[in-house]
């Protein structure tokens, strides 16, 4: 691909060329913070901080249906943002690991800046 400017400082640009994400990585980091993308999946993101949830009382807290979060608790999980666990017949869903929280408190840091 050939560049749309002359480069001016090619010594500063080499480096970090040489120490970006490859595309691989660009490509899976993007599909994560597509994740984040939608306000419901944000939402049972933001009930799960504070406990362990099941489907139906993250459908009340969201005001939304159990499909729609049953759809939405599929996406998180393939992401691996959430996990779950069966305990009888109720499935219990929570966040997959401290990341996800230092994500969402991050973002939220970032929003409160702006």
């Amino acid at each position: 691909m050939k560049n749309i400017c002359e480069c001016i400082h090619e010594d500063i640009t080499n480096k970090i060329k040489n120490n970006i994400l490859d595309d691989d990585k660009t490509i899976d980091l993007a599909d994560f913070f597509k994740v984040f993308s939608d306000s419901t999946r944000i939402k049972i993101i933001n009930a799960l901080l504070y406990q362990e949830l099941c489907v139906c009382d993250i459908a009340a807290i969201t005001n939304s249906t159990q499909s729609a979060i049953s759809h939405q608790l599929k996406t998180l999980k393939q992401a691996k943002l959430v996990k779950y666990k069966k305990i009888g017949k109720i499935v219990y869903y929570s966040l997959d690991d401290n990341h996800i929280k230092e994500i969402f408190e991050k973002g939220c840091e970032h929003i409160d800046e702006i």
